[in-house]
């Protein structure tokens, strides 16, 4: 039965060779034959799902051929086996084209590592720690930080970005990126499955297993359908004691568009999405994303470009060289936007040994440096009064709208710094197009309200919150959820995993690419604000594509049975309009796979108020 089942193809040839010499030569021991060869692959597939106590298409097709044969038609017998096998052939190579986005990232998956001694190794060998080197042309074969030389990196199997990015000493690379010109040598951090590469490629794989209400509901009739069609053709044949007529029901009946309209949807359009940058967990998340109402965003790294600097900086200590050694060896040690500015800024002269580091989230970290507890954070992490001096410090850095952070040496306040950041220039034209639509936008962060009204004023907002921990974001998103709003949750994915699992639809930033793999539904790996147009867009056009399928199988099976009770179809002519709705279910749903015009242009948005506001320093 193996063999049988892995030789259709050969089967399928074989009948319509030897459908075409009986029908040439008007034998119909040969026609038998034919329906014989093609048929056994077909009655193979109804028994192995009888054993599971599924009816399946097969289980029709195949009581139609013995039941053909039986009352003389061999043509028919013959012709129906063969469309039913090519039709199936169809189908799989079609869904085979349609997973060519998966199947190019296992591609570009690279097979081999060069040591920095130039020794080649499979890629399955490297361990976290070895150093390798990646040469101009090659592909980056782990996920790892660059320790030496510099290059240019094409990363549009990871984030969808054909532009390359330069990477030097300190950068993070991914496997399955492109070394573009330059040459690199890497730490490797993550290997094999652990790689963000791969879980790209798990990630798309199983959302293709994760069906939308709609396509659930057509799986669970097609389960019905099939033994009503069964029960249908049975009635027919004893009430109007006419055979043929109830083996053409059985045929004309098989629910095969129907069955494959969903999934083929599914697989265009996820595949469509990975192409331009956009993760989506599954068909059930592109149904949510049609009814969503309010969008709440984080807003550094969201909103914001993520590249903050220093604007004011003050001090209260006798060595400020010392206090600012101290802050960056204890920034060193996280990776939080903030910090990393902070190390940028202070360029430490010294660095001493960090221990006993503790990140407390939505307020800072904590650490053990040179015999100092160190803290550094928000207003939150102050325990000790503050002169009237260091107060007014903290309000002017808060009344500036510049990002706060405070710094203090055991216990005792040792610096006050303000970080800035920039609005992204696609945020203002995004969020204008989201409340043009009917959504309600909300800005939920971490920073104090000042800073936020101060940055947000002139975006267009319906509510902006400031000065919340991770917990304070999931507490209002529980309550608009309350009201009856659908949220979608949009962040980094750094310190946003609880409000990333608590909205209906959690889309994080290609920034924070490990927590969102896990926690959000929606992967926006190229980072652009602009793909949640796209995104908006796609998950309207995947549920009217499944519907659609829906109509053009239910109404190309209701057509032929019409036209089987007037007389104008019979058995071999309704197989064959019944493989072209396949075929014409597959066709519809492969439109997915191209832009609509009225989203050619999104990605070039260039708001003008967005550069204002840049300019102005906000």
């Amino acid at each position: 039965m193996h063999f049988i089942q892995t030789h259709k193809q050969e089967a399928m040839i074989a009948g319509g060779v030897l459908t075409a010499g009986g029908l040439i030569f008007s034998q119909a021991w040969v026609l038998v034959l034919a329906s014989l060869v093609a048929g056994l692959p077909i009655a193979i597939n109804a028994l192995a799902a009888l054993r599971y106590k599924q009816i399946s298409i097969e289980l029709l097709v195949t009581i139609a051929l013995v039941g053909a044969v039986l009352i003389g038609e061999p043509v028919e017998s013959a012709v129906v086996s063969f469309l039913f096998l090519f039709g199936d052939w169809l189908e799989q190579r079609s869904l085979a084209k349609t997973r060519s986005a998966i199947q190019g990232l296992a591609a570009a998956a690279p097979k081999t590592a060069r040591r920095l001694d130039g020794t080649m190794i499979p890629v399955g060998d490297l361990a976290v720690g070895d150093q390798v080197r990646v040469l101009a042309g090659e592909t980056v074969p782990a996920d790892g930080k660059v320790i030496s030389g510099q290059a240019n990196v094409v990363e549009a199997a990871i984030t969808g970005e054909p532009d390359a990015k330069s990477k030097q000493a300190g950068a993070t690379v991914y496997s399955g990126t492109q070394v573009s010109d330059g040459t690199v040598a890497i730490e490797v951090e993550k290997t094999g499955y652990n790689t963000v590469y791969q879980q790209i490629i798990d990630l798309i794989e199983d959302a293709q297993d994760a069906q939308s209400p709609v396509a659930t509901f057509i799986q669970k009739f097609a389960r019905w359908y099939t033994p009503l069609v069964l029960i249908i053709a049975l009635l027919v044949g004893l009430i109007s004691q006419n055979v043929r007529l109830a083996i053409t029901i059985l045929v004309l009946g098989c629910p095969g568009a129907l069955v494959i309209g969903a999934p083929v949807s599914n697989v265009v359009g996820l595949g469509f999405g990975a192409k331009h940058g956009i993760l989506i967990k599954g068909g059930d998340v592109a149904t949510k994303l049609d009814q969503i109402d309010t969008v709440m965003f984080d807003k550094t790294g969201t909103l914001t470009q993520g590249k903050i600097s220093v604007a004011t900086a003050q001090y209260w200590a006798n060595d400020d060289a010392k206090v600012a050694d101290l802050v960056a060896a204890v920034e060193q040690a996280t990776a939080h936007p903030l910090g990393q500015a902070l190390v940028a800024y202070l360029k430490p002269q010294t660095t001493p040994s960090v221990t006993d580091v503790k990140v407390t989230r939505g307020i800072g970290v904590q650490a053990q440096v040179a015999d100092h507890t160190v803290s550094i954070g928000n207003q939150k992490s102050l325990t000790q009064p503050l002169t009237t001096a260091q107060q007014a410090a903290i309000q002017n850095v808060i009344k500036s709208g510049a990002s706060l952070v405070v710094a203090t040496i055991d216990g005792k306040l040792a610096a006050v710094y303000g970080l800035r950041d920039q609005l992204r220039t696609d945020t203002p034209g995004m969020l204008a197009t989201l409340q043009a639509n009917g959504k309600k936008t909300v800005v939920l962060s971490g920073d104090s309200q000042a800073a936020v009204e101060h940055m947000m004023a002139d975006l267009p907002l319906s509510q902006t919150h400031g000065g919340l921990l991770p917990v304070d974001k999931v507490t209002a998103i529980k309550a608009a959820q309350a009201h009856g709003e659908k949220v979608m949750f949009v962040g980094d994915g750094i310190n946003d995993g609880p409000a990333l699992a608590q909205a209906d639809v959690g889309v994080a930033m290609g920034s924070g690419m490990d927590v969102a793999i896990d926690t959000a539904d929606v992967i926006l790996t190229s980072s652009r604000l602009t793909n949640l147009g796209v995104l908006f867009d796609l998950a309207k056009r995947m549920d009217n594509n499944i519907k659609q399928n829906l109509v053009i199988a239910i109404g190309t099976v209701a057509l032929l049975l019409s036209g089987l009770l007037i007389g104008l179809v019979d058995m071999a002519s309704g197989m064959l309009f019944h493989e072209i709705s396949i075929l014409l279910v597959i066709a519809n749903a492969l439109r997915l796979r191209h832009t609509p015009r009225k989203l050619q242009n999104l990605t070039t948005i260039k708001d003008a108020a967005a550069q204002t506001v840049n300019n102005e320093g906000k």
